[in-house]
C-alpha cells in the first residue's frame, strides 16, 4: 500500500497505484506530493552488475523538485536496481550534485517554482507503480475473470495439455486445451477432466477449421454446446463456417438491462485481414438464414445476432510456429487496430472487439512492446511447449530447448495439405520439413501414386512409408474407416485423392511420433515452432530457465508479465530523457517464488 499526502486533498490510498490514477503528471502544475511506502521490506536484487552511477547527463529542466521524508535517497548499484524492479512502488530519480540518486518517498513539488528549503533536490525521473496485473484491457481480464492479460494459446494434439491449462487458470490467467487433431471422444475426455478440476476459473478449448472433414468440425461444435462450453480458441479459419456461427449464435438473448448477450465466447486467431474483417463483423446473413431454417435459432436470434461481432476478441497472429502468414507484429497488430475501429464504428457496436497478439511473444522486452502498441492481451506458444506440463516428449522438449531463431522452417500443412497450406516448423534435428515438402511437390506434379517415377517410389517407402505403398494405403485406410468412411470411396475412384490420404497419413503421424517420442521416427518429428522459442533461449541462457525441467508454463508467464512491468517503467524513464546506466534496463529470469514474493510487498 502507498499513501500518497496532497496538501489541497489531504490523504489519498490506492492499491499498488503510486501515482498512477493520475495519467497528468507533467500537467500538475505547482503541486505539492508526499509519497511514504507503507510497507517496505528488502528483496531479491534482479539486474545484474549495474555499475555505480558517476557524474551523468541530467535534463536541463527538472520536472519538478523533490525533498526528503523519513529517508534520504539511496545511491549505488543495488539502490537503483532495487527501485527499478520493485514494481509495487513508484520510483523517484533526483540529481544530487550532479549525481543521480533514487528515493521510493518524499514530498515531490511539480512545476517549475522551487520551494523554500535547504534540502531541496531537482526530479529528473519519475516511474509510478506498474504491478503486472495492470497490464493489458481491462475490460478482457474482467469478461474472462483474469487476473493477468495472458494467454496460453492452444497447441494442437493436446500439447496444450489439461495440466497446463489448469496451472494456467489457477494463477489468474487463461488457457485453451490443444483440442486440434483429436476425435471428439478424446475431446471429451479432457473436457470431463477441465470441468471437474476448474471450478469457476476460466478457461477455453480450440475449435480448428477442418475444410477436408466439416463433419469433424460440426460433431466438435454439437460436443461444445452439448457440454456447456463458454470459450472457443477459433483458429486456422480460412472463412467462417456454419458450425462456427452457430456456436456463436446459440443461445443468444436480451438480458435484463436489454444488453445482448452471447453464452459462447469466442477468441479469433488470426493473420489476414480479409479473415479479421469476417471476425470482427456480424455473423453472415446467410448462415443466419439456415439455422432459422434448420430450427437450431429463432427469428428473433437471428435479429439480435446481427448487432454483434462473431468475435468477442481477436488475436492478431504475427510470425507464430503451426499455421501462420509469418507476418511481422509491428506491421499487423497496428492494422488490426485499425480495421477494429472502422468496423466498430460501421455497425456502432456497443462493446467493440479487443484485440490481443500472438507470434513471438516470447521475452520481457516483446511482451512489453505487444502492450505498448495497444494489445490487448498477449498469446504465447511456442515457448510452452517446452515446458513440463505440455502434452509431448522429453525428446522434444530438449530439442526446443536447444533451438536457435533461424532454426525454424515452413511445411506443407497436414490437415490442409491439397490447399498447398503451409505450418511453421523446426527444421533443427528432421527432415519433416523437407520429406514434407517434396510429397506436396509430387502430389501437385502427379495425378497418381503410379505416375511417380520408379526411382522417386523407391525412395519414398524405403526413407518415409518404411513399407510399400500399398502397405501404407491399408494403415490409412483403417484410420479412415474410423474417421470419416466417405473419404475410401472418392479415394478409390480418384487415385489423386488416395495419394494424397497416404502423404498425409505421413504427416499426420509425424507429430504423433514427436508426442509419443518414438525414437526410430526422431528423424521425422514435426514439432510446430516458431522464431519465438530461440528468443527465449537466448534470453534464459546461463539462468535456471536454460534447464528443460525448470521450464514451467506459469513460472514462464511471470517472467514475462513482471518482465515487462519492469521494461515499461524502464522505458518510461527513458521518455522523460533519463539516461540510465548501461545494464539497468536488463531484465533476467527469477524463480517464480521470488517473483510472487516482490509483488506481495505493496
Amino acid at each position: 500500500m502507498t499513501r500518497i499526502k496532497n496538501r489541497n486533498d489531504g490523504i489519498l490510498e490506492s492499491w499498488n497505484d503510486g501515482f498512477k490514477e493520475s495519467s497528468g503528471f507533467l500537467t500538475w502544475m505547482s503541486t505539492k506530493i508526499t509519497v511514504t511506502p507503507m510497507n517496505c521490506r528488502n528483496s531479491q536484487y534482479i539486474y545484474q552488475g549495474i555499475e555505480s552511477c558517476p557524474s551523468l547527463e541530467m535534463n536541463a529542466n527538472p520536472l519538478g523538485w523533490w525533498q526528503p521524508a523519513q529517508n534520504q535517497p539511496a545511491t549505488g548499484d543495488q539502490a537503483l536496481s532495487d527501485a527499478i524492479n520493485r514494481v509495487t512502488h513508484p520510483l523517484f530519480l533526483i540529481n544530487h550534485n550532479g549525481k543521480m540518486v533514487v528515493s521510493r518517498e518524499g514530498t515531490l513539488t511539480i512545476g517549475n517554482k522551487k520551494p523554500s528549503g535547504s534540502d531541496v533536490l531537482p526530479l529528473i525521473g519519475y516511474a509510478p507503480a506498474m504491478h503486472p496485473k495492470d497490464l493489458g484491457d481491462p475490460q478482457f481480464k474482467k469478461t474472462h475473470n483474469l487476473r493477468y492479460a495472458y494467454v496460453v494459446g492452444a497447441m494442437a494434439n493436446g500439447i496444450t495439455s489439461v495440466d497446463m491449462v489448469e496451472e494456467t487458470g489457477r494463477n489468474g490467467m487463461i488457457g485453451f486445451f490443444g483440442a486440434a487433431g483429436l476425435l471428439p471422444d478424446e475431446i471429451e475426455a479432457a473436457v470431463d477432466l477441465l470441468q471437474g478440476r476448474m471450478g469457476s476459473r476460466s478457461f477455453g478449448i480450440n475449435l480448428i477449421h477442418s475444410p477436408t472433414d466439416p463433419e469433424l468440425e460440426a460433431a466438435t461444435v454439437d460436443l461444445y454446446i452439448r457440454r456447456g462450453i463458454k470459450l472457443i480458441s477459433a483458429s486456422a479459419y480460412l472463412d467462417l463456417t456454419l458450425p462456427l456461427v452457430y456456436y456463436r449464435v446459440n443461445g443468444i438473448h436480451r438480458d435484463n438491462k436489454g444488453n445482448v448477450n452471447c453464452p459462447g465466447k469466442v477468441v479469433a486467431k488470426v493473420s489476414r485481414v480479409e479473415v479479421a474483417r469476417k471476425f470482427l463483423s456480424p455473423p453472415p446473413e446467410k448462415f443466419l438464414k439456415l439455422l432459422v431454417d434448420k430450427n437450431l435459432i429463432s427469428a428473433e436470434q437471428a435479429v439480435l445476432a446481427a448487432v454483434i461481432p462473431m468475435a468477442d476478441d481477436l488475436t492478431a497472429e504475427a510470425d507464430s510456429g503451426g499455421h501462420t502468414d509469418n507476418r511481422p507484429a509491428l506491421t499487423l497488430l497496428p492494422t488490426m487496430l485499425a480495421l477494429r475501429d472502422e468496423i466498430a464504428a460501421k455497425y456502432d457496436y456497443v462493446n467493440p472487439v479487443r484485440i490481443g497478439l500472438a507470434g513471438g511473444i516470447a521475452t520481457p522486452d516483446s511482451t512489453a512492446a505487444a502492450f505498448a502498441m495497444g494489445a490487448a492481451f498477449v498469446l504465447t506458444g511456442s515457448i510452452n511447449q517446452a515446458c513440463v506440463e505440455a502434452g509431448t516428449s522429453d525428446t522434444v522438449r530438449r530439442m526446443l530447448a536447444e533451438a536457435e531463431q533461424a532454426d525454424v522452417t515452413m511445411a506443407p500443412s497436414a490437415d490442409m495439405f491439397e490447399l498447398g497450406v503451409k505450418v511453421q516448423v523446426l527444421k533443427r534435428g528432421t527432415m519433416f520439413a523437407l520429406r514434407a515438402a517434396k510429397l506436396y511437390e509430387l502430389y501437385s506434379r502427379y495425378d497418381s501414386y503410379a505416375e511417380i517415377p520408379a526411382s522417386q517410389r523407391e525412395i519414398l517407402q524405403r526413407d518415409i512409408f518404411r513399407c510399400s505403398f500399398q502397405e501404407e494405403w491399408e494403415q490409412t485406410r483403417n484410420f479412415f474407416a474410423q474417421r470419416d468412411p466417405k473419404q475410401i470411396e472418392i479415394a478409390e475412384n480418384k487415385p489423386k485423392h488416395m495419394m494424397a490420404l497416404v502423404f498425409r497419413s505421413y504427416l499426420g503421424r509425424s507429430s504423433t511420433w514427436a508426442n509419443s517420442g518414438d525414437q526410430s521416427r526422431k528423424i521425422d518429428y514435426q514439432i510446430w515452432c516458431g522464431p519465438s522459442m530461440g528468443a527465449f533461449n537466448q534470453w534464459a541462457k546461463g539462468t535456471f530457465l536454460e534447464k528443460r525441467e525448470n521450464r514451467k508454463t506459469v513460472t514462464l508467464a511471470m517472467n514475462l508479465m513482471f518482465g515487462a512491468a519492469v521494461d515499461t517503467r524502464v522505458n518510461w524513464l527513458r521518455y522523460q530523457g533519463v539516461a540510465l546506466p548501461r545494464k539497468a534496463g536488463k531484465f533476467y529470469p527469477l524463480e517464480l517464488s521470488k517473483i510472487l514474493g516482490l509483488l506481495k510487498e505493496a
